[in-house]
């Protein structure tokens, strides 16, 4: 695969917060950025060459995009997977369209992943109704999950029996969905993967991840687990990236069970909220990664310069009349970066921005991130 260099035209299907910071690691290294997305005020469109605004699946502009671009990415997994098969007829397209259709798709998903030697927690894979008549006892206590265009807890349902399993179903619409057993955790992690090629890969320092209401709250780096667990957990995800055949960056989500084995959750086939902490404490960055893999380049570096926290911040944070918040706080402290996305408007759960805070320790970081936060 010949290396695609600057100052060559990229092009990113989403315009978010993951399109706005990759459009800065790519003017960064040198390239010109054309995003397509269907809001106008799309923040990534602020660092962008071109904003094609139109939907996903807008004939005109994918032609455009196919022409004018080198080599086209995706900021999230519910982009139009057709859309992505369709592009790579014409242009380079990573990851492909058949890895991001596994990863919108749960049941394909959690069937991927076993394929790949991985555990996941028991599921039962729910595509009618007839599917939920059967005995629900090894997944109970469960969680209901729909199949397609969930995340940050949305379109999931705590079950305790088989009756609230099959209310919550029918309250889904009937839907496809998996119904997946509850674990008893100690914590969860996630490991980020580049992958250009079999024989070029790299994987960034486990995160331990802490969520609030079903969304992302802090990461902390590095994990604080044994080593060998940390270890084990960037290997799977390694070989579910090999066994995917996957070229770009892809996410991996894990459980740590009490007996401190690791079960595979979820995967997300881009840069993840939870690899935040590398724009601040690594050698390279994920997005930095994102474009290094969609044009063929050797991944680089992962290495982790400091610990760190990473601590997302959300509408929540911004005063009812839509004031900012203190921020003062964080740019008096020298250890830490504010990074906010350039959303017009404040909305609870709405992600708006994060800072990282590096210190000796991840736990000096995790108490420092934390005292800042309570005086935002």
């Amino acid at each position: 695969m010949a290396a695609i260099l600057p100052p060559a035209m990229l092009g990113i299907l989403g315009g978010g917060q993951l399109g706005r910071m990759f459009a800065v690691a790519a003017k960064t290294m040198g390239y010109r950025v054309t995003v397509l997305d269907p809001d106008e005020a799309a923040p990534a469109a602020d660092f962008a060459d071109r904003h094609l605004c139109a939907p996903f699946n807008d004939p005109a502009a994918l032609e455009d995009l196919a022409k004018s671009c080198a080599a086209v990415t995706t900021e999230f997994e519910n982009v139009n997977a057709d859309a992505m098969r369709q592009l790579a007829k014409t242009t380079r397209v990573s990851p492909s369209g058949d890895c991001v259709a596994i990863a919108q798709d749960r049941i394909a998903e959690k069937a991927w992943i076993r394929k790949a030697g991985l555990p996941t927690a028991p599921y039962l894979a729910i595509q009618s109704v007839e599917d939920i008549q059967v005995e629900l006892a090894p997944y109970l206590p469960g969680i209901l999950k729909t199949a397609r265009l969930g995340y940050d807890g949305k379109g999931q349902v705590r079950v305790s029996n088989a009756e609230e399993a099959r209310a919550a179903y029918a309250n889904l619409g009937g839907q496809a969905c998996v119904l997946e057993k509850m674990l008893d955790l100690q914590l969860e992690v996630s490991a980020i993967v580049t992958r250009v090629s079999a024989t070029q890969s790299a994987v960034f320092p486990v995160a331990e991840n802490i969520h609030a209401g079903g969304i992302l709250d802090e990461s902390i780096v590095p994990a604080r687990i044994k080593p060998a667990l940390a270890a084990e957990a960037q290997g799977m995800a390694m070989r579910l990236a090999e066994a995917l055949d996957y070229v770009g960056v892809l996410a991996v989500e894990f459980f740590v069970l009490a007996d401190d084995s690791l079960v595979v959750n979820e995967i997300a086939p881009r840069p993840h909220n939870s690899g935040h902490y590398t724009l601040t404490a690594c050698l390279t960055d994920q997005f930095q990664q994102q474009v290094r893999a969609m044009c063929g380049l050797l991944p680089g570096r992962t290495d982790l310069l400091s610990p760190v926290v990473m601590v997302n911040l959300l509408g929540d944070v911004w005063k009812d009349n839509g004031a900012q918040p203190n921020w003062d706080v964080l740019a008096e402290a020298p250890n830490a970066q504010l990074h906010l996305y350039g959303k017009k408007s404040a909305r609870p759960g709405r992600k708006m921005g994060h800072f990282n805070v590096m210190a000796a320790t991840a736990d000096e970081a995790l108490d420092q991130a934390r005292a800042l936060k309570d005086t935002l």
